[in-house]
């Protein structure tokens, strides 16, 4: 018989590294940082093969895969000490899709999944916040209801947006556990509307949310990666089942993405952006523009604010890089002041940065001089020969950002990656402008001759996707206010003085 599901935890795991086309590259690593010692939240993942039985036997699963799931949750019940579906002392999952090769946001992704009008209650007893576990319950059911249920992701969002206008809030982290409560109910009262109702029971939510991960790899955005990056569609994704740990449990909690090394110029120092009280949607998606890893002299930065965790990442950082011998691009947690690793793989990069870290790996003796030169592809080496601005012409500088990925590019601006792949269908070069992008927008990058974002920073989904492209991306340029009207067409772009 096939093993479906195997299990990691507690710093042993039945899988490694080199199991990467069973169980993913995300799935492989979580149980690679498990046997190195790392402290990494428990779960299991289900293999790329289950994935491949889904789709040849009409979306079915294999007869003794439910078991298997069973006896994989109650292994992470008995490490944690709580208990999935409990009214009492709930354990709750993330739900992630994970591939052979990474693809940044291509696919679905699950968090807080356990949580019901009965665990919300039971969370917010055992963390001692209401506001905690109802900012996690309202996520919830945002999240299952777009990715699982396929509702319109923008009335959860207008929701939110009017209750903080309401009450004059400027950012998320403003409303209180009573605000959070009201939010609740309108996201189940929208559902109801909408008849996508997201199910009360954490075992059906626990399916669904696998269902759903295995389904968003024939999206119609993975799809649209794997071609513009040949990756057969036959490979499958793994589907990981992960203990939650919480980044917006509080002011002692963060959320964060890090590199080994700068991923857009391959500079050796250790590169990231983190959030605090927040969860990893929040720094990938460019809700909130985060502030940065290392010191810069006014308190904000991590290494300023926990030094002691800044250490603990640091030594990470190290450990991974030199059992991976390549630079890794790595998701944390910080729950009360515990760090926890969420996942590491090999980080996307610039043709430049890839040429640089592969010469100093070899000068540091991590690669041989074959190795280093198997790390470059033909296609970056193209990368290598776009344009770049001349650093002594003239500019008159109308707005600026974070440099997300390097280049130059020119063209006319558009505000919806529709309207990108429309326009450069006509041979029109493009720059695409949003407040942030999402997966969604993979077509519209890709016929983008440069991208822009208002909102996000250095790891958000614009500047990984498009630094993997080799497309010029500027990201959090907060001169930039878009104001949209009825429909796409009416969508203007105004620029801040000074």
């Amino acid at each position: 018989m096939s093993k479906w599901v195997y299990k990691f935890g507690n710093g042993s795991a039945e899988g490694d590294a080199s199991m990467r086309n069973l169980l993913g590259g995300k799935g492989a690593n979580l149980a690679e940082m498990n046997k190195v010692g790392l402290p990494v939240p428990p779960g299991f993942t289900v293999t790329t093969e289950v994935c491949t039985y889904y789709y040849e036997n009409n979306k079915t699963y294999p007869a003794d895969l439910k078991e298997k799931v069973i006896e994989a949750v109650k292994y992470v019940e008995g490490i944690m000490g709580k208990k999935f579906a409990d009214a009492d002392n709930p354990l709750l999952f993330s739900v992630r899709s994970g591939a052979r090769v990474s693809m940044p946001g291509m696919m679905d992704t699950v968090l807080n999944l356990g949580l019901n009008d009965q665990t919300v209650k039971a969370l917010a007893k055992a963390s001692g916040s209401e506001r905690f576990a109802y900012d996690s319950y309202r996520r919830f059911l945002q999240m299952f209801s777009d990715v699982v249920l396929g509702a319109d992701l923008d009335l959860y969002e207008e929701a939110l947006e009017n209750m903080k206008k309401s009450h004059g809030y400027k950012s998320d982290t403003d409303l209180t556990a009573e605000d959070l409560k009201e939010l609740v109910a309108q996201y189940k009262a929208i559902g109801e509307k909408l008849g996508k109702v997201v199910p009360q029971d954490p075992w059906e939510q626990l399916w669904a949310g696998i269902g759903a991960v295995f389904g968003s790899w024939m999206s119609a955005r993975a799809i649209t990666y794997r071609k513009l990056n040949n990756i057969p569609g036959d490979w499958g994704t793994a589907v990981n089942v992960q203990t939650m740990v919480f980044g917006n449990a509080g002011d002692d909690c963060a959320t964060g993405v890090c590199f080994s090394r700068d991923p857009a110029t391959g500079e050796n120092r250790y590169y990231g952006e983190y959030l605090v009280n927040a969860q990893g949607e929040d720094v990938v998606a460019g809700i909130r523009t985060p502030q940065p890893m290392g010191s810069i002299g006014d308190g904000t930065s991590l290494e300023e604010r926990w030094p002691h965790i800044y250490k603990e990442l640091v030594d990470a950082r190290n450990n991974l890089e030199a059992h991976y011998k390549d630079m890794q691009d790595m998701e944390f947690t910080i729950e009360h002041g515990k760090l926890w690793m969420l996942q590491c793989r090999n980080g996307k990069r610039t043709a430049a940065a890839a040429v640089r870290m592969a010469v100093e790996m070899v000068n540091e003796g991590l690669l041989t001089h074959e190795e280093a030169i198997m790390r470059v592809g033909a296609d970056q080496l193209d990368q290598l020969l776009h344009p770049m601005l001349d650093p002594k012409a003239k500019k008159n500088v109308i707005a600026t950002g974070l440099p997300a990925s390097p280049g130059a590019a020119v063209g006319q601006a558009v505000f919806s990656a529709e309207d990108a792949e429309a326009w450069a269908a006509k041979g029109e070069k493009v720059i695409l402008i949003r407040n942030e992008t999402s997966p969604e927008d993979i077509g519209g990058m890709h016929a983008s001759q440069g991208v822009i974002t208002a909102r996000g920073g250095m790891t958000s989904h614009a500047a990984v996707v498009a630094r993997g492209m080799g497309t010029p991306c500027v990201s959090g340029s907060t001169d930039i206010t878009m104001k949209s009207g009825s429909d796409t067409l009416k969508n203007t772009l105004m620029f801040r003085a000074g």
